[in-house]
């Protein structure tokens, strides 16, 4: 219904309400998946792994297929058919669900519609305060007002959490050992990997001249690898190493790879400018992203499952917000809203990589300084509480 209504929209405001169905969707759909494979695969950690690292791999084979397919339906069609795309695929999926999805077990209970409603406006009352700030002023009363509402918000939230006997999210569970550990480094690695993403493509269409299908087509030994890494290696690192050493790697070479993105030129070239640099940020991605999504869900207790999938999702869309936001707000602050100005241009993206590089950075020294160590993979915590 969301992909329809924003592909007819005839106005902004019905464009703006279809992505907000679209977003309502996917974070019913995503916890859910999880969930599903704690409950299918949690009884052997070896086969939980496998299918961790593959529901891993399918983000960002999605997320290129997107870029990809979209340049070539919006250059050869036109761009609302990138909306009309999914209406054929969500019912596919929609008629397939009945005979491929097992049964699970449901449990009754009320839904906390005050606290979704609030923690939902003060995210996103701190993402447009962010995005804003670099045409209102970071000094401005403006900014500055809406973050405080935003700061009211989440603060009301946690109340709301505290003192409501079903609430939507039980705050005890941060004590659980290592699970707001994993997800804090899920919401840096979101915002460091989803700006790199973002303003690569930019350079490659603003800058060097790519069309929408041959900058798609640019992401694709990214993805590649991003794909073989997570299915292939890192299940084995994090067996051999464990998982807060797999996730230190990644991070590290996330890092490297982005600090490496920096260093662009206005007369650059994919080659040389864009391919080495990305292929390692992408092996990071891959080898950070799997241990800490497997370590967040593994950590709660199996009847939480739901509810520790659901955070870590919320986590890595949470820091994704922010993170774009706030390096969109460095990019503009230096040059990056100078159209047709190549090095002004290159000069932006430069600043929003290495503010991204500087957030991974940070969710390596984070990491290595409050994830526990393990010697097998974090879906051994899943047998071991179950007995």
């Amino acid at each position: 219904m969301g992909s329809f209504a924003a592909g007819i929209a005839p106005e902004v405001w019905v464009e703006l309400a279809g992505r907000l169905i679209q977003g309502a969707g996917a974070a019913l759909i995503a916890p859910s998946a999880l969930t599903l494979l704690m409950m299918l695969f949690g009884h052997d950690p070896k086969e939980l792994t496998k299918a961790m690292a593959l529901y891993g791999a399918a983000a960002p084979a999605g997320g290129t297929a997107g870029v990809f397919l979209g340049g070539v339906i919006t250059e050869y069609l036109s761009w609302p058919w990138v909306f009309h795309i999914n209406i054929p695929i969500a019912l596919i999926a929609l008629f397939a669900n009945r005979a491929l999805m097992p049964a699970a077990p449901t449990q009754r209970g009320s839904i906390d519609i005050t606290g979704a409603l609030t923690v939902t406006a003060g995210l996103a009352a701190a993402v447009y305060a962010i995005v804003r700030a670099p045409e209102a002023g970071w000094s401005s009363a403006h900014t500055w007002l809406v973050l405080a509402g935003a700061a009211a918000l989440l603060a009301g939230f946690v109340a709301i959490q505290a003192h409501r006997r079903e609430p939507l999210m039980r705050l005890s569970i941060f004590r659980t050992p290592n699970l707001a550990a994993a997800n804090l480094t899920q919401l840096l690695l979101g915002g460091a990997w989803i700006p790199m993403w973002f303003f690569l493509n930019l350079y490659l269409q603003q800058v060097l001249g790519y069309s929408a299908f041959p900058s798609g087509a640019a992401l694709l030994p990214m993805t590649i690898l991003i794909m073989i890494g997570m299915i292939v290696l890192a299940p084995r690192t994090i067996n051999r190493f464990g998982p807060k050493t797999t996730t230190l790697t990644g991070l590290i070479l996330l890092t490297t790879g982005m600090a490496w993105l920096a260093f662009i030129r206005p007369d650059g070239s994919f080659a040389t400018d864009v391919l080495p640099a990305s292929l390692i940020a992408a092996l990071g991605m891959s080898l950070a992203f799997i241990p800490t999504l497997g370590t967040a869900i593994s950590s709660a207790r199996p009847e939480e499952g739901g509810l520790a999938s659901g955070i870590v999702n919320t986590s890595y869309q949470i820091g994704s917000a922010l993170g774009l936001a706030a390096m969109t707000a460095i990019a503009t602050a230096n040059g990056a809203a100078q159209l047709g100005n190549l090095p002004a241009l290159t000069s932006g993206f430069s600043a929003a990589f290495v503010g991204a590089a500087a957030i991974a950075l940070v969710g390596a020294l984070l990491a290595a300084g409050t994830l526990r160590s393990h010697t097998s993979a974090p879906a051994d915590e899943i047998t071991a509480s179950r007995g």
